[in-house]
C-alpha cells in the first residue's frame, strides 16, 4: 500500500449519509449554545517542524509525535496556573524513531509506546527528571527473539502479498494506531497491512495476530472495559472483536456498516455504551448498545464540511477534528446532540486531539483540549461549561 495515498485519502471528503438521521438538535440556536459554553485558545505550542500526527495526555505531561519521526513532551500540569507558554515547557525532541509517529500510548507513566510509518512499534523508558532531554529506547516490536523464533518455524510464515511472505509477528505496513487494555497488560496495534496484533506489555511478546481482519487499511482501534475491541478501516467497516471465555484468540463478533467512505477515527463514551466513528463522509456516526448488547447506529452528527480525521471524548463531550481546519465540541442528552462550539484557528487540517478535565479550575466544569494539525502547531483550548 502506498503511504502517501493512504494519508491523502483520509483528507478526501465524500458525500454525507442521507440514510442516517441527524442527531444534531434543531431546538438550540447558536446563541443558546454559546451561552452554555465559553472557549478560547490558551496558547499555541510550537517546536515541531512537520505536521503533528499524534497526541496523548499522560499525568503531568502531554506527548506529541510528528511526521518527521520526532516525539516531544510538554508540561500539562496546571497549565493555567503556570501561564502556559513555550518558555516553561519541555520543548525538545525526547525520542526519535523512523517514519511518521502515527500513535502514542503511555503505560503507568513508565513506558511510552510509539507506532511508526516504518512498520515498527518502539518502546521508550520515560524519564521526566530535570535536565534529561532523551528517553531510553528499550526495544522495538516485534522483538529480536520473536522474529528469530518465527523464522525458525516455516508454519510461522504467512502470505502477505501475491509473491511475498512474512512472519506473523511482523507488521508489513504503517502501524496506524495503538491501544492498551484496561489492566494495561496487553497492547493492541492495528496497521495498514489489515492486521490486528496483540502484545504482552511485560515482555513485549506478540501473543496473537488477526490477519486479513479488514479488506483495506485499518486506521483506528478502540477498547472498551468489557474486553470488546473495535477497529475502523478504509473498507468503510467497523468490526467488533472479542476473546470469548475459554478461547485463546479473538474472534469476530459483529460488523458495523453504515459509513459510505473510509473510517479514520473511533472513540468510546466513558461508560463504553456509545461508540463514535468519524469518516471521510463528513459525518460522525453515533452507535449505541441495544438491550441485547449489540451496537446499532442511532444517528449522525453533521456540521463539518470535510473529512473527520480525529475524535476525543472527555466527560460527556465529544470533540471532532476535521480536514476543514476546525474542531467541533458536541454534547448529547437522550440522543439530542448540540454543537456547543466550533474552534477555529488552525491553518491546515486537524489531525489529532487529546482532552482532559482541567484540574486547575475548581469554579466550574472546565476541560483542556489539545489539537495537532498539518500546520505543525499544537493549540491548547479551554472549554468551560456554564
Amino acid at each position: 500500500m502506498n503511504h502517501l495515498q493512504s494519508d491523502s485519502s483520509s483528507l478526501c471528503s465524500q458525500p454525507s449519509l442521507p440514510s442516517v438521521p441527524s442527531l444534531t438538535s434543531q431546538r438550540y440556536h447558536e446563541s443558546h449554545s454559546l451561552s452554555m459554553t465559553q472557549h478560547h485558545c490558551i496558547t499555541t505550542l510550537k517546536g515541531h517542524t512537520s505536521y503533528i500526527s499524534s497526541l496523548i495526555i499522560a499525568g503531568k505531561f502531554i506527548y506529541s509525535g510528528s511526521s518527521d519521526s520526532g516525539i516531544r513532551v510538554w508540561n500539562h500540569n496546571n497549565p493555567l496556573d503556570s501561564e502556559l507558554n513555550n518558555e516553561n515547557l519541555t520543548n525538545s525532541v525526547v525520542a526519535e524513531g523512523k517514519g511518521a509517529v502515527k500513535s502514542l500510548v503511555v503505560l503507568a507513566d513508565k513506558l511510552l509506546f510509539s507506532a511508526h510509518q516504518d512498520h515498527k512499534i518502539r518502546v521508550w523508558k520515560i524519564n521526566n527528571e530535570p535536565n534529561q532531554s532523551k528517553y531510553e529506547r528499550l526495544g522495538t516490536l516485534p522483538t529480536l527473539g520473536d522474529r528469530a523464533l518465527s523464522l525458525l518455524l516455516p508454519k510461522n510464515q504467512i502470505q502477505i502479498r501475491r509473491h511475498k511472505t512474512s512472519t506473523w509477528v511482523n507488521h508489513v505496513d504503517t502501524v496506524s494506531a495503538l491501544a492498551l487494555s484496561r489492566d494495561q497488560t496487553l497492547l493492541y496495534s492495528v496497521s495498514w497491512d489489515r492486521t490486528i496484533k496483540i502484545w504482552r506489555t511485560t515482555d513485549f511478546k506478540c501473543l496473537e495476530s488477526v490477519t486479513n481482519a479488514h479488506d483495506d487499511a485499518i486506521n483506528a482501534v478502540a477498547l472498551s472495559d468489557d474486553g470488546h475491541v473495535y477497529t475502523g478501516s478504509a473498507d468503510r467497516k467497523i468490526k467488533l472483536w472479542k476473546k470469548k471465555q475459554g478461547e485463546k484468540n479473538h474472534s469476530l463478533v459483529d460488523t458495523l456498516e453504515k459509513h459510505n467512505s473510509g473510517i479514520n477515527a473511533l472513540a468510546l463514551s466513558v461508560d463504553g455504551f456509545v461508540l463514535f466513528s468519524g469518516a471521510c463522509d463528513r459525518s460522525i456516526l453515533v452507535w449505541e448498545k441495544d438491550d441485547d448488547g449489540n451496537m446499532k447506529v442511532v444517528g449522525a452528527l453533521r456540521g463539518h464540511t470535510k473529512s473527520i480525521l480525529c475524535l476525543a471524548v472527555v466527560s460527556d463531550l465529544v470533540c471532532s477534528g476535521s480536514a476543514d481546519k476546525t474542531i467541533r465540541i458536541w454534547k448529547g442528552v437522550d440522543r439530542d446532540y448540540t454543537c456547543l462550539a466550533v474552534l477555529e484557528g488552525h491553518k491546515a487540517p486537524v489531525k489529532c486531539l487529546a482532552a482532559a478535565t482541567d484540574s486547575s479550575n475548581s469554579y466550574d466544569t472546565s476541560h483542556l483540549l489539545y489539537s495537532g494539525s498539518l500546520d505543525c502547531d499544537i493549540k491548547v483550548w479551554q472549554i468551560r461549561l456554564l
